[in-house]
C-alpha cells in the first residue's frame, strides 16, 4: 500500500505551527466551540466533538484548555454565532489552496482572505473552483519513532477498518473514508497508538512543484499569511515542497 506522503509535505507547516501553540489552541478551541454547538457537549453522542477533541490531543492541547472551551461552549456564550466558511482560490503557478474559516464576521473574513491571495499573486475562486482536485479523507498519523512494527501497524489498521497504509522515514500515515475516521480513530486508540495528527482532512489528487524563485517566495508568504489569520483553521493545498 502506497500514495504521497501527505505528512511529508506539511512537516514545513506543522513545525511552524509549533512554534506558536498559543494560537493554535485558539483555533483549536473555536472548533470545540462550534462542535458543541452542533451536536451537545457529550463526545460519546456527539461524533464531531470527539473528533475535534482527538484533534487537540494530537496538537498537545491540554485537557484544561479543551474542558474549558467545551464549557464556555455550553454556557452564557452559547449564543454567539460563528460560521464555518470554506474559500477556494489559485496561488502562484496555478496552485489549488482551500481555506477553512470559522468566523463571527462573514464579511470582514472574506475580505482578509481575499487580500492575502491578491497580496501574494493568488486568485480567490468561487466554491467548488478547486476542491474537486482534492479527496475529502481521514488522515491519522503515527510517529515512525522505531518502536512501532510497520507490518503490525497496517495490520491494524486494516482490522480497524482504514482505507490505505504508507510509511516514510517519518511517519506512518492512515487514511479512512471520513465516516469510518472516528471508529477507526477510536480503534487505534483502544489499541494503545498516539497520534501526532488526526482530522479529517483534504488530500490533494495530484500536486504541483515550484521551481522558479518569485513563485516559490510568493507561495510560502500566501500560506503563512493565511495561516496567521486568527479565522482560518486550515490550508489544505497541492504545492509539493521540496
Amino acid at each position: 500500500m502506497s500514495g504521497h506522503s501527505k505528512w511529508a509535505n506539511i512537516k514545513h507547516k506543522k513545525g511552524k505551527s509549533d512554534a506558536q501553540k498559543a494560537k493554535v489552541f485558539t483555533k483549536i478551541g473555536r472548533e470545540l466551540q462550534i462542535a458543541v454547538k452542533s451536536g451537545g457537549p457529550d463526545p460519546e453522542s456527539n461524533s464531531k466533538l470527539k473528533d475535534v477533541i482527538a484533534k487537540a490531543k494530537a496538537a498537545n492541547m491540554p485537557n484544561d484548555n479543551i474542558m474549558r472551551s467545551i464549557k464556555r461552549a455550553s454556557g452564557d456564550n452559547a449564543n454567539d454565532v460563528m460560521e464555518e466558511i470554506t474559500y477556494e482560490g489559485y496561488g502562484p503557478s496555478g496552485v489549488a489552496i482551500i481555506v477553512e474559516t470559522v468566523t463571527d464576521n462573514r464579511n470582514r473574513t472574506a475580505a482578509d482572505i481575499r487580500h492575502i491571495f491578491d497580496k501574494f499573486g493568488g486568485n480567490l475562486g468561487s466554491t467548488g473552483c478547486v476542491s474537486f482536485m482534492f479527496d475529502k479523507k481521514g488522515l491519522i498519523v503515527i510517529e515512525n519513532d522505531g518502536d512501532i512494527e510497520e507490518e503490525t501497524l497496517m495490520m491494524d489498521a486494516l482490522e480497524c477498518g482504514a482505507e490505505d497504509f504508507s510509511a516514510d522515514d517519518d511517519a506512518f500515515e492512515i487514511t479512512t473514508d471520513p465516516a469510518d475516521f472516528s471508529n477507526v480513530r477510536s480503534a487505534l486508540e483502544e489499541k494503545g497508538y498516539s497520534f501526532l495528527e488526526a482530522a479529517v482532512s483534504m488530500i490533494p489528487q495530484n500536486y504541483v512543484t515550484l521551481t522558479e524563485e518569485k513563485p516559490l517566495e510568493q507561495i510560502e508568504r500566501l500560506i503563512d499569511a493565511l495561516e496567521d489569520n486568527d479565522d482560518v483553521m486550515e490550508v489544505w493545498h497541492n504545492w509539493e515542497q521540496a
